[in-house]
């Protein structure tokens, strides 16, 4: 176990260097940093002056990768990109292009989107597979052909579909809850009930056909028609020998987009108006912010190496048979 995780943790170091490096080239290739200080300051009447004052503060006024007027290892070391990349693998990000320390942003807005990402996500993974297991008991029957058509048609439906008809129906219709915004503490779930149900319904179609797929193999298996002939229910059959040995792709399939939950909730976010850190990316990308940009990508790849292990590690708690090597 000690090997495996050594090992997975030095592939996660390299591949957080390659996707550092690379966010940095695709992003300067595209803007330039007298780009930035335009739209950081507001525009096209900016002098030259304050251009070059705004690069200079926040040390943009650099080289990118090499240094020309430093000697030795001042050449590398002293360049936007080894200063800054340094830094962050000490998980310090430094301050944004506007001045906020990106840190306390992130701490700050991860609240309101672990808020919104772990109900969506336990919820909407336990509801699927009860609806799987439902479809793969029935299954061949009237219940089953419906339930998957029905799959199909949510599958088939944009998320955005489901954001502006839940708005639209239990908000402008039925006054049930807000229509956008987000307040702290005990009042945050009149704010979240209505994102987290249209996230579980985005998400329901895919994954009930997914599981449903996975629990049919496992039922045309030997062990299975074992089990079988011993006398057990059907129900009994589907609760403890399929759905254990089924677990294992599942787990593969949810526990490593746990992270892409917290990051890939913009859309959601964004309608919604929650504070977190999907609607922080957004605002980043919108004004060429490039401290923030590179921070969050750093922090949703190091997210996702994160879930690769923990789904590794989970297969041996769905089955003691498999070992880490």
């Amino acid at each position: 176990m000690f090997r495996f995780l050594t090992r997975k943790l030095a592939y996660g170091f390299a591949i957080l260097i390659g996707i550092n490096l690379l966010t940095f080239v695709l992003f300067f290739k595209v803007n330039t940093p007298d780009d930035m200080a335009r739209m950081q300051l507001g525009g096209k009447r900016v002098t030259p002056d304050a251009i070059e004052k705004w690069k200079a503060e926040r040390g943009y006024d650099r080289p990118l990768f090499f240094n020309e007027k430093e000697q030795g290892v001042a050449q590398v070391t002293n360049t936007l990109f080894l200063d800054s990349s340094l830094r962050m693998f000490a998980f310090d990000f430094g301050r944004a292009d506007s001045g906020r320390d990106i840190a306390s942003e992130i701490v700050r807005r991860a609240g309101p989107s672990i808020a919104l990402a772990l109900p969506t996500f336990v919820v909407g993974l336990g509801i699927s597979i009860v609806l799987a297991l439902g479809l793969a008991f029935f299954r061949a029957t009237y219940l089953d052909f419906w339930g998957t058509v029905l799959c199909v048609v949510f599958m088939s439906i944009s998320s955005l579909f489901f954001i502006v008809m839940g708005q639209f129906m239990f908000s402008r219709v039925f006054q049930l809850m807000p229509v956008s915004g987000f307040a702290p503490g005990m009042d945050a779930w009149r704010f979240l009930v209505l994102p987290i149900a249209v996230g579980i319904l985005a998400r329901l179609g895919g994954e009930v056909r997914f599981n449903r797929t996975l629990f049919m193999e496992e039922i045309g298996k030997d062990y299975v028609r074992t089990a079988r002939s011993k006398g057990l229910s059907e129900a009994r059959v589907l609760l403890v020998h399929v759905l254990r040995n089924a677990l294992i792709p599942i787990l593969s399939a949810s526990v490593a987009v746990i992270p892409l939950l917290f990051m890939g909730s913009l859309i959601t976010e964004s309608f919604f108006a929650i504070p977190g850190l999907g609607s922080y990316l957004i605002e980043a990308i919108a004004g060429q912010d490039f401290a923030i940009v590179r921070a969050m990508v750093f922090i949703g790849s190091f997210l996702y190496i994160v879930g690769l292990i923990l789904t590794d590690i989970s297969y041996t708690l769905a089955d003691p048979r498999i070992r880490l090597q």
